[in-house]
């Protein structure tokens, strides 16, 4: 099991079992939040607890998605995705930069250009101990 946590400690999340690739996206949001995120269902794999406050950022037609941030510290805790899929699932993702370095540095990166062509981008290799700075 994955946990991360923001910086105060206040709001955190958990995700059970392998979270296979980590997504880099360049969106106009994820580029100026730096966040790298591990996907799921809400409240399948993917918990999330604690106080959070919330951006929601409007799509086409309608909200696409709201981001969750600590209100204390302001870490970018996950996003949810507003339009439930068949079913009723609803899709989340939490940011695994607030996991510990060490249980996370291995995951391979797909990037994704979620500012152009919304289309993965190839693979270069690299995994997040390639991205921490």
């Amino acid at each position: 099991m994955l946990k991360g946590t923001c910086h105060c400690g206040a709001a955190h999340w958990t995700l059970e079992g392998d979270p296979g690739s980590i997504t880099a996206c360049n969106c106009t949001l994820c580029r100026r939040y730096g966040a790298l995120w591990a996907y799921d269902y809400e409240n399948e794999r993917i918990r999330v607890s604690g106080p959070s406050s919330v951006y929601t950022r409007a799509g086409k037609a309608d909200p696409a998605l709201e981001i969750h941030f600590c209100p204390t510290c302001g870490c970018v805790l996950c996003w949810r995705g507003l339009r439930p899929e068949q079913g009723g699932r609803r899709r989340i993702a939490v940011n695994i930069r607030l996991a510990p370095p060490e249980a996370v540095a291995d995951l391979p990166i797909d990037r994704f250009d979620g500012l152009d062509t919304f289309d993965d981008l190839p693979k270069d290799g690299r995994c997040v101990r390639d991205l921490w700075f």
